[in-house]
């Protein structure tokens, strides 16, 4: 009798849960009628999260279907809107209205996380979010409008609502986007605004002294211990009464998991997400598991939890999906961990800052550190080539080289 994995999303984690799956089932030597490996999502593709900051980010997506093909995975295109743990089945909703049921006997949930916007007043309806592939498409395009509008301070200043990772890596890559759009000699301005004392407050005190002079070199300005109030059309109020002239504010302030969470009666925390058990099992649940932005990990023995970022979802996902396949055959789990942990912020057209460590060590700055970025952005994270072998070798050094 066939058994089912289902995975629900296609992003890192779930590309990787998959792949994790796959390769323990193959080397088992279970064929693919016997397990069968199904992943539901809108597309089958991989959006390039990280790199939404950069210019053109329509092309941020790499196809999966062929990777799927090579390594027997099934597809099936849609989203989950229920998780009927009792009866083990996923609802699936297609865009036409249709809908399915898919049974499960181990599910891995890998829909990880959406922007997170606070009721600030105009922030809906004026914002630009900064998450998401269509944020940052409907984003590009607005950019690209205002070349048509006269030249003002409104047109010509865009502000970032929030000094973490991916306020910093928009913040210093809009200047030069903007100065493409709207002529070389345009006079840019870019405001960060952030309620924290510091940029990058989770990064700690050794980035920070490189990040503002890199900041400074481009002329982004910040105002820390501040908050934005509310906004308009054409002008963002700080909390300190402060008003900026502007048609562009970008929020990046903070994620939240999948609300798919809330389905599984599992205690979660401040994100959403499952607060899960070393082997990436949802608490009580013992045919689900969580993983990726979904899941609360601890990643070492120090007593680090996993972030929602690109790194942790990948290698959680080789876990997860390993374990879900694993428990299937009868084979033990393994225990998560991430003892290692790294991070590369982009900082503008010729710089970035490489760090090691949860205290966030600098081992290189600078155009180094930014040639580093670019293949982190271009090679590591994309998905690995549509052939079997290369897709298992992918997925184990997820699971098992740290950096």
């Amino acid at each position: 009798m066939s058994r089912n994995i289902v995975i629900i999303g296609s992003g890192f984690a779930g590309m990787m849960a998959a792949l994790g799956a796959s390769r323990l089932r193959h080397e088992k030597g279970v064929s693919p009628d016997e397990l069968a490996i199904t992943v539901v999502s809108p597309a089958p593709a991989l959006v390039i999260r990280p790199r939404l900051y950069e210019r053109n980010p329509e092309q941020m997506v790499a196809p999966l279907s062929e990777l799927f093909v090579a390594t027997d995975i099934n597809y099936h295109q849609g989203n989950v809107e229920l998780i009927d743990s009792s009866a083990s089945t996923v609802t699936v909703v297609t865009t036409d209205g249709g809908s399915a049921v898919l049974p499960y006997d181990r599910l891995i949930l890998a829909a990880g996380s959406n922007g997170f916007t606070p009721p600030i007043p105009g922030l809906a309806e004026f914002g630009f979010a900064s998450t998401q592939l269509e944020d940052a498409v409907t984003l590009d395009y607005h950019l690209h409008g205002l070349a048509q509008k006269p030249a003002s301070a409104t047109r010509n200043t865009v502000v970032v609502g929030g000094a973490g990772f991916t306020g910093l890596e928009f913040a210093t890559e809009i200047p030069g986007r903007l100065r493409e759009i709207l002529g070389e000699d345009t006079d840019i301005r870019v405001i960060i605004v952030d309620r924290s004392e510091h940029v990058a407050p989770a990064m700690g005190p050794e980035p920070r002294p490189f990040i503002e002079e890199r900041l400074r070199a481009l002329g982004v300005e910040t105002r820390l211990n501040v908050g934005i109030s509310s906004l308009d059309e054409n002008v963002v109020t700080l909390s300190n009464g402060e008003r900026i002239e502007t048609s562009t504010v970008i929020w990046s302030g903070g994620m939240r998991a999948s609300p798919l969470t809330a389905q599984l009666s599992a205690e979660c925390d401040k994100l959403g997400r499952v607060i899960v058990e070393p082997d990436l099992r949802v608490p009580g649940q013992s045919q689900i598991f969580a993983t990726g932005d979904t899941a609360k990990a601890r990643s070492d023995k120090a007593g680090n939890y996993a972030a929602m970022s690109c790194q942790h979802a990948r290698r959680l996902g080789a876990f997860a999906g390993h374990n879900a396949a694993a428990d299937l055959l009868g084979e033990s789990t393994l225990p998560y961990d991430q003892p290692v942990y790294v991070t590369c912020l982009d900082l503008g057209p010729d710089s970035a800052v490489f760090t090691r460590g949860w205290d966030a060590k600098v081992e290189i700055s600078g155009p180094q550190a930014k040639k580093l970025k670019k293949e982190i952005n271009t090679v590591w994270i994309y998905p690995p080539a549509a052939d079997r072998a290369a897709a298992y070798e992918n997925v184990l050094a997820a699971r098992t080289v740290d950096f």
